[in-house]
């Protein structure tokens, strides 16, 4: 498979099928994205995977903590800027609206989409649950690392058949995930990720975002 076969084609699945992944295939991946690049060979990355037993008494210890707290523990970093300018307020609207479109939920249906919302953490139905944490040492640069090693996790899977979803929203429940996976307190959780085979039928999947073109985002001299 071509790289840039699978950088067009990579997508964030929200529905997967109830099908189970592989341990060798996730040890597979997860050891091959060690080769990201990394500054200084620090390689800042930390993974857990839940599956199985395991990831359905997480996911019910969420379920449950959600009926007394539904908005979760506040997170530990700004997922987006407090104040997000254009183009990228506009950008992250449409995308909201693409998505919820899909699936026929209309804006003004603000309980339907807090239910489709909460989805995030169940992991949209994936069979494996991941979760990446970084040093709390670390500096923008570190996590500059982490995010090459989520991308080669994603682009590795693909290259196996599998899907992904990159959740930074299960930053809310850092708290709840550092509790069950007895997180080191020197470490931060970032995102979680879904991972498993996408369900090519469910039409939340057929969502396929828009781009800039190269001259909103670069500038070339010389050529």
């Amino acid at each position: 498979m071509k790289v840039s076969d699978a950088l067009n084609s990579r997508m964030s699945v929200r529905a997967f099928l109830d099908k189970p992944v592989q341990g060798e295939i996730v040890k597979d991946i997860l050891l091959a994205a060690g080769r990201s690049p990394s500054g200084g060979n620090l390689q800042p990355w930390h993974v857990w995977a839940l599956a199985g037993q395991e990831l359905e008494r997480f996911k019910s210890l969420v379920a449950e903590r959600m009926k007394i707290n539904p908005m979760g523990e506040k997170a530990e970093y700004n997922i987006y800027p407090p104040e997000l300018k254009e183009p990228y307020r506009t950008r992250r609207f449409k995308n909201g609206e693409d998505l919820y479109r899909t699936i026929e939920i209309p804006r003004e249906d603000k309980a339907v989409r807090l239910k489709q919302l909460a989805k995030n953490f169940g992991f949209f139905g994936a069979p494996v649950g991941l979760f990446f944490a970084i040093d709390r040492e670390m500096e923008p640069g570190q996590w500059a690392d982490l995010g090459m090693y989520l991308q080669s996790v994603m682009l590795l899977a693909f290259e196996k058949g599998l899907a992904t979803c990159p959740q930074e929203a299960w930053a809310i429940w850092h708290r709840t995930i550092a509790e069950f996976i007895a997180l080191p307190p020197h470490l931060m959780i970032f995102c979680g990720m879904a991972l498993g085979y996408a369900d090519a039928e469910h039409p939340i999947n057929s969502l396929r975002t828009e781009r800039a073109d190269l001259s909103e985002f670069a500038t070339l001299r010389g050529f």
